[in-house]
């Protein structure tokens, strides 16, 4: 089922209609000012964006290629500002970097000089958790991203696929109201691409944290969301949102799931070829 543009804040998962608005995001603008002078137009990469998203809903959004999701997540998590509307999250407007909000980037971000517990602790250490508290929680999160073996071992001593379980559990263990992620399976290889996908369907349904996740891949997208949401070209507008009834865990050839994502497919190529016909009018 898919949403038209204009009506973003009406779609909702049946089952998550009556949950919390964790994340609000109202009538969002992006510029990026022309660095060539006034005689050159200024950049537009996100006009009148808005959308909720619900305690405990996986939102994928998914879009041509800079179409402005990876900006929107850095606007989300206080790490670049906004020339107009609203962010909101928790009921505070956002307004900088902080704690309800944890972002994991595509490459890890992890510090190389500390083994994984102590790299999925260093968040904790900066707010002071008390050390018994912040090894329960160390352990826990570790746990459940599958390296407990592997708790004492350097990055250098990672795969790629084991890299972003440690960046996923620092993340978790900041108890953040939302999870942002930023095409974060996007560097990996197939097979651990699809064993992470679903770890973190577990991770989602252990856990129940709000997850805001960037993918280019519309497989990817379909088989994790409970709602996808579809980005036009520049500047980005919401061009359709697609509610994923399907019950987890779920996987990319999952049958169930073909309609949404040959619908989806569809309407990006159907965004390709208008973006082109828009280049060869301003050609």
């Amino acid at each position: 089922m898919n949403f038209q543009e204009g009506v973003a804040n009406l779609a909702y998962p049946p089952t998550l209609i009556q949950a919390e608005r964790v994340l609000q995001v109202r009538n969002l603008r992006k510029v990026y000012p022309n660095p060539g002078g006034s005689r050159l137009e200024d950049l537009v990469v996100l006009e009148d964006i808005s959308f909720d998203v619900r305690e405990g809903e996986f939102v994928t959004i998914i879009g041509p290629s800079g179409s402005g999701k990876s900006t929107l997540l850095n606007i989300i998590a206080g790490l670049e500002g906004y020339e107009g509307g609203d962010v909101v999250v928790s009921g505070h407007r956002v307004t900088g970097s902080g704690p309800d909000i944890v972002m994991i980037f595509q490459e890890d971000a992890l510090f190389p000089w500390l083994n994984v517990e102590d790299n999925v602790a260093f968040g904790l250490k900066q707010k002071h958790v008390p050390k018994e508290e912040r090894e329960t929680m160390v352990s826990q999160y570790v746990d459940m991203v599958g390296l407990t073996k592997f708790r004492k071992s350097y990055t250098h001593q990672l795969s790629g696929g084991m890299k972003q379980r440690v960046a996923i559990a620092r993340g978790l263990a900041m108890n953040p109201r939302v999870l942002l992620m930023d095409e974060p399976f996007g560097a990996l290889d197939v097979r651990t691409r699809e064993t992470l996908q679903r770890q973190i369907q577990d991770i989602h349904e252990r856990t129940g944290k709000t997850i805001l996740f960037v993918t280019h891949d519309v497989r990817e997208a379909v088989s994790l969301g409970d709602r996808v949401i579809m980005f036009s070209h520049g500047p980005a507008r919401i061009k359709e949102q697609y509610i994923v009834d399907v019950k987890r865990p779920r996987n990319v050839d999952d049958p169930a799931l073909s309609g949404t994502i040959d619908a989806i497919l569809k309407d990006l190529r159907d965004e390709d070829r208008f973006a082109r016909s828009e280049d060869d009018v301003d050609s």
